[in-house]
């Protein structure tokens, strides 16, 4: 049985990564109305963070649990370790998802039963205790690691795929299986865990403004399912989810735009939306900026779409099959989740 799964990792009574606040202003982009621009709270509280020790944020009386863990076997590490509970629970120690995944590690109970420890020796195995959690999702990883230590492929993405399908599903598969909500986990986590140490640098206002005028130049070339690269409009691939193919169209998708666009400052985005995410650092109220990305879906590992902020609440995207690059107003999705902008790193275009 798996710890969770990334549809269900999310309490919905603490959605507060939502986009909730919305601002009214005056814009450009060719439009004079006012447009409602929607405001980044995020859900990890007002916790101080320290990211010295590890390439992504963790929150202050988490570090030493997560540093320490993290080395329980060599192939898991503090990164590792970090970036799982933050796509896991956000490090929230009473998450509880709709399927009765429990605590900072979203151990199902019967997983728990299984693979708890008493992290702190206090005599006790408690899933609400980040002190018993955190080493607990720890070892749990060095477990899988061993059950599927002879699967070929990348092994850190062999151990997160089992994290999330099992370890049955990944040695039948000879690898990350073919599911997409098991290859946007393994992208979203491994996105974090592989930032480099020094937790990467996000982006300037100037490179932004080269980004923008990169995207801007592609306004009017055709949508194509997987379609765009690094150096440009490309030939998709098929399908999109309603059977669209790209194969014959050179284009981009929405991933495919903005991952040609950050190209253009060296900036190397992974392909997926839901992995940009990842490789990117979410934007807090009244901080967004030109050249952020605007995300769309209902949890890190569902995110769907992606577009370019151009700034007063219009974006340029490629929206869906049988439309054109252009511009968008913000709020043109209902599921609106993040903005966030792209972090240097040594990854490549995946």
């Amino acid at each position: 049985m798996t710890v969770l799964t990334s549809q269900n990792n999310r309490d919905p009574d603490r959605r507060e990564t939502a986009l909730r606040a919305s601002v009214a202003v005056t814009t450009g982009v060719g439009a004079t109305a006012a447009v409602v621009v929607a405001a980044l709270l995020q859900a990890a509280g007002d916790d101080p963070v320290v990211g010295k020790a590890l390439s992504l944020t963790v929150p202050a009386k988490y570090r030493s649990l997560v540093e320490g863990a993290g080395r329980t076997c060599p192939e898991v590490t503090p990164n590792l370790l970090a970036a799982l509970l933050t796509q896991e629970s956000k490090f929230n120690p009473n998450a509880r998802s709709p399927v009765g995944a429990q605590g900072i590690g979203q151990f199902m109970p019967s997983t728990w039963e299984a693979h708890g420890m008493d992290g702190n020796d206090d005599g006790k195995r408690d899933v609400w205790d980040p002190e018993d959690a955190i080493p607990s999702a720890a070892k749990y990883l060095c477990d899988i690691a061993g059950d599927v230590k002879d699967v070929p492929g990348n092994k850190q993405n062999n151990i997160l795929a089992a994290y999330n399908a099992g370890s049955g599903t990944v040695r039948k598969y000879g690898g990350v299986p073919p599911y997409k909500e098991t290859q946007n986990y393994v992208s979203s986590i491994s996105s974090l865990a592989n930032r480099d140490s020094g937790g990467g640098r996000t982006s300037t206002a100037a490179q932004a403004a080269t980004v923008v005028n990169a995207a801007n130049e592609m306004v009017g070339k055709p949508y194509s399912w997987g379609g765009g690269s690094a150096s440009g409009p490309s030939t998709g691939s098929c399908c999109s989810p309603r059977g669209r193919s790209g194969e014959n169209i050179k284009g981009f998708d929405c991933s495919g735009l903005t991952l040609y666009a950050w190209a253009k400052v060296g900036i190397h985005l992974p392909r997926t939306a839901a992995a940009q995410y990842a490789a990117s650092e979410p934007v807090k109220p009244g901080k967004i900026r030109v050249g952020d990305l605007v995300f769309y879906g209902s949890s890190p590992t569902s995110i769907h779409h992606v577009g370019i902020y151009i700034g007063g609440g219009y974006m340029i995207d490629a929206p869906k099959p049988g439309t054109k690059v252009r511009y968008d107003p913000m709020d043109m999705m209902r599921d609106l989740f993040a903005v966030a902008r792209p972090i240097h790193s040594s990854a490549k275009e995946i």
